[in-house]
């Protein structure tokens, strides 16, 4: 649920909210979407110090401190009245909304499952599909009764309603809080007089990033979630500019966000099953690109239905992809630094692509110059995972298994 809200609200929503600004302040199209590409930069600086933070301090105090300024900063983007405001807010918005689910949910399955991570990740997947399916709607409603402002201001409520018991009565930091171990083991403790051996080694962070393979997996992730992303904050404009009402638009996000609910839970068994998880996540670079491709030659009824066929495969396991790629090269340790340093890399690539696909809509009237850039940058990805599949993991000389 916690996903599903926070996803919802902090990435497939961000669509909406471009032509209602773009109305009531004449702002550009590249203007609004540089608001969220600042947010990212911003959160993206501040992702190594949310990783340190929940590598020393634990994923709940980190949801707790998320969840309270998330809130306050949704009721600042409410009062917003300029061009700085927007960008400011929604910068100070975006940190902490990193702090509350994106690193800390992650680092949490990392640390309570091994064998079955990419099942538990992928059941986490779902929630962010949910967030497509189910939150976009309310939140379209929501605009189009009580306005953008309005919006933020029940998502500050929310926010608070759902994160801070799920902080406070829920989240334990490690299996051991909760009196079981790693995978669910409980018992053996009582009957062997021994505790199971803990799964949690990995590499250090400052020995992380200087091997060859973080930075190929770093770029790679990077240069994904740039098409990705930059898809995200612009697909209801997109399909506005094809003729389709607001509502329309967001119904066909949220079908297919629910539709992929499915292809999500069938990535997190494929998951477990392979070994180098780079041959999956090549998979998916493979078939954004094809989507993308699609999508520029033929944007009619037709074209979009086929493009949302590749498009639900090709997004199926992203959102476990940084887990999965990561841990299983470095281990779960410090798994929460390192993401954050990924992060870093990722922003660059999610600043530059809402921005520049809001400044080719402006110059053109047109996003087919958008969709052949994103073509690139998803088979550049696949490329360097193919890369990194041939490569040694560093994790290999402490703990194989993983």
């Amino acid at each position: 649920m916690a996903m599903a809200f926070g996803s919802g609200v902090s990435f497939w929503s961000f669509g909406l909210y471009v032509e209602p600004l773009e109305s009531d302040f004449g702002w550009s199209r590249a203007q609004v979407s540089f608001g969220f590409s600042s947010a990212l930069l911003v959160a993206g600086i501040a992702g190594p110090f949310v990783g340190w933070w929940i590598d020393r301090r634990g994923p709940r105090s980190a949801i707790l401190l998320g969840a309270t300024m998330t809130t306050l900063t949704c009721f600042l983007l409410a009062t917003t009245s300029s061009l700085w405001q927007w960008y400011v807010y929604q910068a100070i918005n975006a940190v902490f909304r990193q702090m509350m689910f994106f690193i800390p949910f992650q680092a949490l399955i990392s640390r309570w499952f091994d064998r079955k991570r990419g099942v538990a990740l992928s059941v986490l997947a779902t929630g962010f599909s949910l967030g497509g399916f189910v939150v976009v709607p309310i939140m379209s409603l929501v605009i189009e009764v009580w306005d953008w402002d309005g919006s933020f201001i029940f998502a500050g409520i929310a926010t608070a309603v759902i994160f801070l018991p799920i902080g406070l009565l829920v989240v334990k930091n490690r299996p051991e809080d909760a009196g079981t171990w790693v995978d669910g083991i409980a018992g053996e403790a009582d009957e062997s007089g021994t505790s199971p051996p803990s799964k949690v080694t990995g590499i250090p962070a400052r020995v992380a990033l200087r091997t060859p393979i973080f930075w190929v997996l770093a770029a790679g992730l990077g240069l994904f979630f740039f098409g990705l992303f930059g898809w995200l904050v612009h697909q209801v404009p997109f399909y506005e500019s094809e003729g389709f009402s607001r509502r329309a638009a967001s119904f066909i996000v949220s079908g297919a966000a629910g539709a992929g609910i499915i292809s999500r839970l069938a990535f997190g068994f494929v998951a477990d099953k392979v070994k180098r998880f780079e041959y999956v996540a090549m998979t998916l670079g493979a078939v954004l690109a094809a989507a993308m491709t699609i999508l520029f030659f033929n944007s009619g009824p037709v074209g979009i239905g086929v493009f949302l066929a590749f498009w639900l495969v090709g997004t199926g396991g992203g959102p476990m992809l940084e887990a999965l790629l990561l841990t299983r090269a470095f281990g779960v340790a410090y798994f929460a630094t390192i993401l954050g340093a990924v992060v870093v890399v990722e922003t660059i690539g999610q600043i530059l692509s809402p921005t520049l696909a809001g400044y080719i809509f402006d110059r053109t009237g047109s996003y087919d110059a958008a969709l052949l850039m994103y073509v690139g940058t998803f088979l550049a990805s696949m490329l360097l995972f193919l890369i990194a599949s041939r490569m040694r993991r560093p994790v290999d000389d402490l703990h194989p298994a993983i």
